[in-house]
């Protein structure tokens, strides 16, 4: 974050009833302490304003008095009245709660006076510190916008994500809510994302034209995603072709529209049902194709890799494609667990193969497993290896349920309160793609203590 003067700078006001940390975050995000923090409300009277940089991306950041809430302050109407003035010239809007009061009267009231202006919002749910907080943030949802970050604006949890959200909208990119209630439920969404030059582009011109089916193109903004719809298999697929992703300090070099593509193909996994990762198989596989990879399992959706520029690989020998594919696996840790293809994007060379395991993968992320059939899986695992003791106490796994697909979720309890080791947690998720099919998707488990009554089974 920095503080250069940029032109032509979007305004984005921070609202919200008073003392609930707007100027905790203004000073967060400005990178010093320009407004004064107190516990008591109303110490914020003056409208602050401070050009700001994120991701490239240059705003002018404006702090505002509490609005509508009780406050002891004889100026409060002065300061309320400064506020909305500031609203009324807002591109963008943070509507700051705070979690541990709750959702109150006086945030209904905020979000009603910020709903009629018609510009975009992202709410911040402050002082989320711990998982008591993050389960009662879920009530902001009531508000009735998207998207809702929880954040710890003293601490700079969560404020780097809610700044993506406010470049984005800024950018014109819309919000995963408004992409969720406008897909339809059959589409498979599948992000295709990688470095620059390894062939993104290329495939989704190929995959299109095998189809011959192209429904429509929707450009988004700046070197943005650009969908191509198309029909495999009597399913409309939507392939996602984004801008390829760089180093951070590359990307600051080339400016902003750089800058919001990497935000935005970030985006598109986190709205994909399925991210297909292409790298150059002709090349070895960098740090950065693994960072990707990594972002793709952060997000939560299916991941494929793509080997693309096969035609380009020499001395096939028997046996080769194996040791390429273990050897592509060791360098993206964070996609071991991904499907190889090997194709051409020039040639045409596996291309409908690509689409085939997408299906797969997709399918993979929408299985459920009986808690019967997970606990005799438990079971039989533990048996032949048990998780390792903590402070010489024995830690049995006593039963499992799964909890959420897309990506599949699991929740494990134990005799005692301990998370388990990262090992341990790799070897259930790789025992449970291989005894389920869960292939080429992320699982997540939590740990939790048991609470069961003895007796139960």
């Amino acid at each position: 974050m920095s503080s250069r003067k940029i032109p032509s700078l979007s305004q984005v006001v921070l609202v919200g009833r008073p003392n609930v940390g707007k100027s905790t975050l203004f000073n967060r995000v400005v990178g010093g302490r320009p407004a004064i923090v107190t516990s008591v409300p109303g110490t914020t009277r003056d409208v602050l304003r401070e050009t700001v940089e994120w991701q490239g991306v240059g705003f002018e950041l404006v702090d505002t008095g509490g609005l509508f809430g009780a406050s002891d302050d004889p100026l409060q109407g002065d300061v309320s009245v400064r506020g909305l003035r500031a609203l009324d010239s807002a591109d963008l809007v943070v509507i700051l709660v705070d979690c541990r009061e709750g959702l109150l009267p006086a945030d209904r009231e905020v979000a009603d006076r910020v709903r009629q202006l018609g510009v975009p919002v992202v709410v911040g749910v402050n002082k989320v510190d711990g998982p008591a907080q993050a389960a009662r943030a879920e009530e902001f949802h009531e508000l009735g916008f998207d998207p809702v970050f929880n954040v710890a604006a003293e601490h700079g949890l969560g404020v780097g994500d809610l700044l993506d959200a406010v470049v984005l909208r800024l950018s014109g990119v819309p919000s995963a809510g408004e992409l969720a209630t406008s897909k339809d439920p059959t589409e498979l969404a599948v992000a295709i994302v990688g470095r620059p030059n390894v062939g993104k582009s290329s495939l989704v011109n190929l995959l299109a034209r095998e189809d011959r089916v192209l429904v429509n193109e929707l450009a988004g903004t700046t070197r943005d995603a650009v969908d191509t719809v198309i029909t495999w298999h009597r399913r409309r697929v939507r392939l996602v072709d984004t801008a390829g992703i760089r180093r951070p300090g590359q990307v600051a070099e080339s400016g902003r529209l750089e800058s919001v593509s990497v935000i935005v193909a970030k985006h598109a996994m986190q709205r994909a049902d399925v991210a297909v990762v292409v790298v150059d198989a002709s090349q070895k596989v960098t740090k950065r194709d693994a960072a990707i990879a990594g972002e793709a399992e952060r997000a939560g959706c299916g991941v494929v890799l793509a080997a693309n520029k096969w035609d380009l690989v020499q001395g096939r020998e028997e046996g080769f494609a194996k040791r390429f594919d273990e050897e592509i696996r060791d360098g993206l840790k964070f996609a071991e667990f991904a499907p190889v293809v090997h194709l051409s994007a020039l040639t045409g060379h596996r291309a409908s193969r690509l689409l085939e395991t997408v299906e797969q993968v997709d399918r993979a992320r929408a299985l459920h497993i009986s808690t019967g059939e997970l606990n005799r899986f438990l079971e039989r695992i533990t048996r032949q290896n048990p998780p390792a003791s903590v402070r010489g106490k024995e830690v049995k796994l006593q039963y499992a349920t799964q909890s959420g697909v897309k990506p599949p979720r699991f929740i494990i309890f134990t005799n005692i309160a301990t998370s388990l080791h990262f090992s341990y947690e790799r070897f259930l998720k790789n025992r449970l793609r291989e005894s389920f099919g869960f292939v080429g998707t992320p699982i997540q488990l939590r740990i939790r203590a048991s609470r069961r009554p003895r007796g139960r089974r």
